[in-house]
């Protein structure tokens, strides 16, 4: 039953201004049309951590002699993979640009990590493409794919997951204990030299490798830039964003069939038409449809949210988002990063340009599926210098932190940090990348992605994108304040 404009104006009178907070994480905002700001003391705090610093996050970030990754006193690094210098158990380099990556319990004690690695087009065009290892492969055109990191103490065991797909960017868990990855394109067989259509999400498991044999696409999940993906374990609802423009991309819920009931490997059994594909909708405490999230410019604004279904969700001849007239959606510049906790789907809204209504740098969105409603929680103004130290821009993957709040991987100009955001909404830088692929004189930086804590809470993984350096970082976490 969709939540009707009458029903979401009746509600918002109810509780004020449409302003309706939902889930734990509060208002995890920055200033509105401000800069999120480093933030790394609050004056009067009485708390103080075992290297001396007093409230929101960890301190001031360490230059690191070795040039990797800047982080606060008393945490520390592990190179955990290396694109060229790693190898795996097949004896070929470590794949190249990392991306989406989630943790899971290995045999033992190990943790696995499925690691995505977005290499688009044909094989030949990069140095280090994901091996084409039998009865894994897809597409043998592709360079893209995954691969499953086992992490034991000092060892460290990398193999293929899946191979022969492309542009895998983010994806996301299963409650089952399994990882969809996505291929953000849309290249159809005779593109780019692929010889199958892409555009999917396929399924990997971390523990049963017999399992990712022979892969398949969940076409039922729609063809098209997919980025990243959550399971609302209790309604079985999936939901994902996408990441393009010409027009923007829209954010999609899938709604199972009649009867299907989730599971490892069940998503692969579905029809290409199963369930029901669906795009966002939202309007204001009005009535007003929100054609573009940019719309949103105070932190706490609440819409209500519809969906409509998707006309053709294999975009047989004409690519999802188009397929939709002004005014039937809503759409947000660069939807990137998901992660489902506190009862719903935190989603990011990269950055907001030229091309969409209204300009930011960045937003985080808490989708409520028992309200039918979505909250920005967390707004960053546009950053006027990105090449200096003090604010953030341009957030993508993400991930609930253990320790209150949120940790997100910046994906901007500039400095690349990951950073923090805690639940009344103060920023906090936790790393640096100090890995410099341009020059001295023109010095570049990768972005982050992969950010996602062990099962245990206590090792924060993350990628550099390039070369693909997956890192294990460990310290002093501790609950952060609301400040």
């Amino acid at each position: 039953m969709s939540l009707t404009h009458r029903d979401f104006a009746r509600t918002s009178a109810k509780t004020g201004a449409g302003v309706v907070l939902a889930g734990s994480v509060g208002a995890l905002a920055s200033a509105p049309n401000a800069l999120a700001s480093t933030e790394t003391a609050i004056e009067g705090a009485d708390d103080v951590t075992a290297h001396g610093h007093h409230g929101v996050g960890y301190g001031p970030l360490i230059p690191d002699p070795d040039g990797i990754l800047a982080l606060p006193a008393g945490f520390r690094y592990r190179i955990v993979t290396y694109t060229g210098r790693t190898r795996l158990e097949s004896g070929e380099f470590t794949p190249s640009h990392h991306d989406g990556t989630s943790a899971f319990d290995g045999p033992r004690g190990a943790t696995l990590l499925v690691n995505n690695h977005e290499l688009k087009g044909p094989r030949a065009n990069w140095t280090y493409p994901v091996p084409l290892i039998g009865g894994l492969v897809y597409d043998p055109a592709a360079a893209g794919g995954c691969t499953v990191v086992e992490v034991r103490r000092e060892h460290v065991a990398e193999w293929v997951g899946i191979a022969g797909t492309s542009t895998n960017c983010a994806g996301g868990t299963t409650p089952w204990n399994t990882w969809l990855t996505c291929e953000e394109t849309e290249d159809k067989a005779g593109q780019n030299g692929m010889t199958k259509d892409h555009g999917y999400v396929f399924e990997v498991d971390p523990t049963d490798r017999r399992s990712n044999r022979d892969p398949e696409p969940v076409k039922a999940l729609g063809r098209y830039a997919h980025e990243a993906v959550v399971v609302d374990p209790r309604r079985g609802h999936l939901y994902l964003t996408e990441d393009a423009s010409g027009p923007s991309g829209l954010l999609y819920r899938w709604t199972p069939p009649e009867g299907f009931r989730h599971g490892r490997g069940r998503l692969r059994t579905l029809a290409a038409d199963a369930g029901v594909l669906a795009a966002l909708r939202c309007f204001d405490s009005g009535g007003r449809f929100v054609d573009d999230l940019s719309r949103a410019t105070r932190t706490g604004t609440v819409y209500g949210v519809d969906w409509v279904e998707v006309p053709d969700r294999d975009a047989r001849e004409v690519s999802v988002r188009k397929q939709f007239t002004e005014g039937e959606v809503t759409r947000a510049r660069k939807l990137e990063g998901m992660w489902w906790g506190d009862g719903g789907a935190y989603i990011v809204s990269s950055f907001a340009r030229a091309e969409s209504p209204v300009q930011h740098d960045g937003q985080v969105w808490f989708y409520d599926p028992r309200r039918r409603t979505l909250t920005l929680k967390v707004l960053l103004g546009v950053n006027p210098d990105p090449s200096a130290e003090g604010g953030f821009d341009g957030p993508d993957n993400i991930t609930v932190s253990p320790y209150g709040g949120l940790v997100v991987a910046e994906d901007g100009d500039g400095i690349q940090h990951l950073f923090g955001a805690t639940d009344s909404g103060r920023t906090y830088p936790i790393a640096r990348n100090e890995l410099n692929i341009g020059t001295e004189q023109e010095p570049e930086y990768s972005e982050f992605t992969g950010v996602t804590f062990s099962p245990d809470g206590g090792t924060l993984f993350a990628n550099i994108q390039e070369p693909g350096v997956m890192l294990a970082i460990t310290g002093p976490w501790k609950r952060q304040r609301r400040g």
